[in-house]
């Protein structure tokens, strides 16, 4: 059992910056890749970005890309979400999640097994 504990988040005007950190407070992350999501109130969960277990590759939301950077600390067990140049729109509840069984991200919220209690981050105009 993985329990992936977020911490970060909050309210910060438009053009700020936050940072999202999410560690395995039991288990590992194993050799199994990460990825972000975020729910806008009354919307879907989206993807926000994912990063590969070795080579670290990332990949990102067009809405976010240029923005956002995705890393992560296998020796800590942990992972981070940089937030730059935030935007109105960018205001959701945010979550990680360890991908099921394999070392590559994807898109796909149904592709990930483990999840954190998920963090607010509000943007204001």
């Amino acid at each position: 059992q993985v329990q992936l504990v977020q911490s970060g988040g909050g309210s910060v005007q438009a053009g700020g910056s936050l940072r999202l950190s999410c560690a395995a407070s039991s288990g590992t992350f194993g050799f199994n890749a990460m990825g972000w999501f975020r729910q806008a109130r009354g919307k879907e969960r989206d993807f926000v970005a994912g990063i590969n277990w070795g080579s670290g590759t990332t990949m990102y939301a067009d809405s976010v890309k240029g923005r956002f950077t995705a890393s992560r600390d296998s020796a800590k067990n942990t992972l981070y979400l940089q937030m730059n140049n935030l935007m109105p729109e960018d205001t959701a509840i945010y979550y990680c999640a360890r991908r099921r069984s394999s070392t590559v991200a994807t898109a796909e919220s149904r592709d990930y097994d483990y999840w954190g209690q998920g963090t607010q981050v509000t943007v204001s105009s």
